[in-house]
């Protein structure tokens, strides 16, 4: 099954990364400006794109500093039974972050466009934890 990844050096702690990861100041700050965020395996992470885009994601796993999984069960069709897993390394004082949208069934055009999307948002995330300031979806 073809997967989206990407591979970033993180200039800031692994807490720092898993900070931005699961709490909803965090994901405010860097994905989507309309989220609801749990913290707990089990339980289910909320987040909105305007009118275009509902994703509900379960959250199956948990590792603090080390890693962050969701399965999507509501949302496009395409991202339905995916997986976004967000794995952190320790390097030095910063974080290898090695990011997985796996579990698509094939590769369309809405996956190409993922891909370039999730390419923006892990630059948004390294922005984030770097600096304070990424650049989130905003609603206009």
């Amino acid at each position: 099954m073809p997967a989206i990844k990407h591979y970033l050096l993180i200039n800031s702690s692994p807490e720092n990364v898993y900070t931005a990861l699961t709490t909803k100041k965090g994901i405010l700050n860097w994905w989507t400006t309309q989220t609801e965020i749990r913290k707990k395996v089990g339980e289910v992470n909320i987040f909105d794109f305007g009118d275009q885009y509902h994703n509900e994601m379960k959250i199956t796993d948990l590792q603090p500093n080390k890693k962050v999984e969701w399965q999507c069960f509501i949302g496009n069709k395409e991202w339905i039974e995916t997986r976004l897993i967000f794995s952190l390394e320790k390097k030095d004082d910063s974080t290898i972050l090695r990011f997985t949208h796996a579990g698509w069934k094939e590769e369309t055009d809405f996956f190409a466009s993922c891909n370039f999307q999730w390419g923006h948002y892990m630059k948004s995330l390294k922005d984030y934890c770097e600096s304070g300031q990424g650049s989130p979806f905003r609603q206009h």
